[in-house]
Parts: C-alpha cells; sequence; structure tokens
C-alpha cells in the first residue's frame, strides 16, 4: 500500500536547468523565425508586384491609336507570349478610362489609383479565385489621343509556394540546429552537475561517525564553495564531537577518585558508633564534595570554550569595573584563607571589545589559582588593555610553565598540597585564544607569579 501523504519526486536539476534554457531560447527562435517570415514574404510580394508591373508596361508599349481609335496591337498568341508564365494563370485588360473595354477580360475589374498615383496593387475575387492585380493608368500621349488603364491579375500559385519553401528552408535548419544544441546543453549541463552527483553519493555512503573532510571536484566555483561550507559543517561537528567526547573523559576519569573517597568516607563513618568521628566524616564528605563540584564547573566552562569556538559574541567590555567586581565577589573567601585580596589601576575607564563571560572566567581562574597556591598577597592590577593577577607565593619554574597550559597538569605545588585538578591555567588558556588575547606567564618581584592577559582591540 503507497503512502498518499508521500512527497511528490522533484524534477531532476539537470532537467530543470535544460528546461528553463531550451524554453526561453525555443521561444525566442519561434519570434526571430516569423519576424524573419514576414521580412521575406514582404520582399518577395515586392518582388512578384515588380514582375506585375513590368509586364503592364510591357502590354503598354503595344496599345497604340488606330483607324478605330485606341487598340492592342498584340494577337492573342504575343499576349499569351508577353504575360507567359509556367505556374500562375494571368488575366489583362486595356480600357478607357471611362471603363470601356479595348482589349482583354470586360470582367476584370481592380481598385484603381489614387491622390495621383499612376498604378496600384490589390487582391480581388474573379470567377472564385484570389488574384493579385495592378492597375497601370496612361496618360494621353504623342499618337494617342485619349488616357487608358491596363489592368494586370494573376492568381498566386506561385507566392505561395515561394512562402512555403522560404518557410521550409528557414524552419528546417533551426529546428536541427535547436535539437543538436538541445542535446549538448543535456551533455554538458549533465557533465558540470555530475560531481555533484558525486558529492552526494560520497556522503549517502558516509558512516555517520566519519566526520572527516569530503573530497569534492573543483570544477566550479558554486561546487567548490558547496564542498567548503560542508567540510566546515563537518569541522564544526567534529570540534563539537571531539569536546563532548572530552568532556565526558575527564569527568569520568577525575570524578572516579573523588566520589570513590566520599563513598569510603561515608562507609567508615556509617561503621562507627561516636558522633564525633560521625561529624568529622561529613566534615572531610563535604570538602571532597566541593572539589568534585568545582571540578565539574572547571569542565563544563572548557567544554563551553570549546563550543564557543565559532560562535564568540564579542561587545565592549568595561574592565576596570569587571575586575572591581570580581575582587569583590572573591573577598570573602580571601579573607577566610587571611589572604589579603586587592587591586589597582582601576581608576581609569579601560573598554575593550570582548566577550564578558570569558573575561570573568579568565580572572576567576587565576584568582582561584593564586588563593589555592599563592602566598598571603593577591594583587589584581590594570594597566593599559592589559590585566594581571600578582601573587606573592611559590611561582612556576620556566621550564614548567609550558606543560601547566595543557590538561590535568599541575605545578610542584599544586601536586604537594593535592588540590585542583590542573584545568586552571588551562581554561585561562583557552579563553584567551578565543578573544585574541596574548596570556603571558613571568616571574613577580621579589617573588611570587605574574598572569597577564594583554587584550588587542580596544572601542
Amino acid at each position: 500500500m503507497t503512502d498518499s501523504t508521500a512527497a511528490p519526486i522533484a524534477p531532476s536539476l539537470t532537467r530543470r536547468v535544460l528546461r528553463n534554457v531550451l524554453v526561453p531560447l525555443a521561444l525566442t527562435w519561434v519570434v526571430g523565425a516569423v519576424i524573419a517570415l514576414v521580412i521575406a514574404n514582404y520582399f518577395s510580394e515586392r518582388a512578384f508586384d515588380r514582375g506585375m508591373l513590368d509586364d503592364a508596361y510591357a502590354l503598354s508599349a503595344n496599345v497604340q491609336a488606330g483607324e478605330r481609335g485606341i487598340e492592342l496591337l498584340l494577337t492573342p498568341r504575343e499576349v499569351a507570349t508577353v504575360l507567359f508564365d509556367q505556374v500562375d494563370k494571368i488575366y489583362f485588360s486595356v480600357q478607357r478610362l471611362d471603363g470601356t473595354l479595348i482589349s482583354g477580360q470586360s470582367d476584370l475589374k481592380a481598385p484603381l489609383p489614387v491622390d495621383g498615383a499612376r498604378y496600384r496593387f490589390s487582391d480581388l475575387d474573379y470567377q472564385g479565385t484570389v488574384l493579385r492585380a495592378v492597375v497601370l493608368e496612361h496618360d494621353a500621349e504623342p499618337g494617342i489621343a485619349m488616357p487608358y488603364r491596363v489592368v494586370i491579375a494573376q492568381t498566386t500559385l506561385s507566392r505561395t509556394a515561394l512562402v512555403r519553401q522560404l518557410l521550409g528552408f528557414a524552419l528546417a535548419p533551426q529546428i536541427v540546429l535547436l535539437l543538436l544544441l538541445a542535446v549538448w546543453l543535456w551533455w554538458g549541463i549533465r557533465s558540470d552537475l555530475r560531481p555533484l552527483g558525486e558529492l552526494q553519493r560520497a556522503l549517502d555512503r558516509r558512516d555517520v561517525h566519519d566526520l572527516s573532510p569530503v573530497a569534492v571536484a573543483q570544477t566550479s566555483r558554486e561546487l567548490q564553495r558547496l564542498g567548503n561550507a560542508v567540510n566546515s559543517l563537518f569541522e564544526r561537528l567534529s570540534q563539537s564531537v571531539q569536546a563532548q567526547r572530552e568532556f565526558v573523559g575527564n569527568v569520568a576519569h577525575e570524578l572516579r577518585t573523588p566520589l570513590a573517597g566520599i563513598r569510603a568516607l561515608a562507609e567508615y563513618g556509617l561503621a562507627q558508633q561516636d558522633t564525633a568521628v560521625w561529624r568529622e566524616q561529613l566534615a572531610r564528605v563535604s570538602e571532597r564534595q566541593a572539589r568534585a563540584s568545582h571540578l565539574i564547573d572547571q569542565l563544563l566552562a572548557l567544554a563551553l570554550a570549546e563550543e564557543a569556538r565559532t560562535s564568540l559574541a564579542r561587545a565592549p567590555v568595561r574592565l576596570d569595573v569587571l575586575a572591581e567586581q570580581t575582587v569583590l565577589r572573591h573577598l570573602a573567601r580571601a579573607d577566610a584563607r587571611g589572604v589579603d585580596l586587592g587591586a589597582r589601576g582601576l581608576d581609569d575607564g579601560v573598554v575593550v571589545m570582548a566577550n564578558e563571560a570569558l573575561v570573568e572566567g579568565i580572572l576567576d581562574n587565576l584568582i582561584d589559582n593564586a588563593l589555592r597556591y599563592g602566598g598571603r598577597t593577591i594583587t589584581v592590577e590594570l594597566a593599559g588593555r592589559t590585566l594581571s593577577v600578582i601573587d606573592d607565593g611559590p611561582g612556576i619554574p620556566l621550564e614548567a610553565q609550558r606543560d601547566l597550559m595543557q590538561r590535568w597538569a599541575q605545578g610542584p605545588a599544586g601536586e604537594k598540597l593535592g588540590q585542583g585538578s590542573g584545568l586552571g591555567l588551562s581554561i585561562v588558556s583557552r579563553y584567551a585564544e578565543l578573544l585574541g588575547a596574548e596570556l603571558r606567564l613571568e616571574a613577580a618581584e621579589p617573588v611570587g607569579l605574574r598572569v597577564s592577559v594583554a587584550f588587542g582591540e580596544a572601542v
């Protein structure tokens, strides 16, 4: 049973292009052929009319004044010779201006010349036959006292035959040329669209997990753009899938230990009867949970940074205001740890084109790292378009700075304290890359670490 709601099959692109090319071309050809035929018919009619007028003049040359007045000197046989035609039948009449017959057919009448014209062509119906006629009037001439007129009329068989021949000779070659053009266009369009079909078949055969670039024939600019768009989509999808895989793998890897520790602490506490032990174990569970929650936040931030690679929105950001708000947000935590957290250089307003969430993420991670591994003093400094976080802690050796930009890498202080997950500087590095900013790690004076982010685009 067929599905009556199924969408109709669309025509092929080859057929549509061929139709859109050939239909206007055929219409233009028909209009051109009609115009050419009308012009050819006009000039052929003029040629036939001129020949018929020449016959009238030839007949007039044999009209003279005789004993009985104006008369035609030619015998019927001579008239037939003068007016001979192999196809058409010719009629003639020589008349006085009052219509009396001198020679020829007495009932052959045609419209007379007007407005002083000497001759006039016309079509008439004579004895049930359509004739083309010319009336030639002569004024009184030497030797002929009275004016007269000559009427010549003939059938239109030759004219009709010539028009048919012109039509055949004009249409037949053009129809052949149109067919040859259609075949040539069909072959050319199919050849040009063949790479598009190959691209479609390549995508149909592709595995759902295969996001590698697809090969595209460079036959046209439009096809190249389509291939680039498809490959660009594959690249974005690959980055998104890779970010999701890394996020899942990172979560599975890093949460395994904290969750196992939380479970061990809970099981140990449940096995004890002393409430003091319970309280101690609950406090340790809470500490482990906070570390796990912080780790999840960092992993999510890193995943979002990967997702924002191609869709990062930028807007004017006040670095001085943002730095002040971030410092105020971390003051309570710094006081609890006995750390002096302050800022300098925030008096002058500095505006850059950036993403506010990413700049906040940079400051949050740098201050968090300084609170975990730094000394007793942390300073947020703004100098022009450069934002720095300075601490008086142990610092980071030069040879270890590059490694700390990678995920899960921790310095000696982090490994000794057993805190963090090695993602803080990796997130800062990725955020700076997305913002087009320069990240620098330098030794502070006299001791400690200075981490600076220089923004390049000001407003």
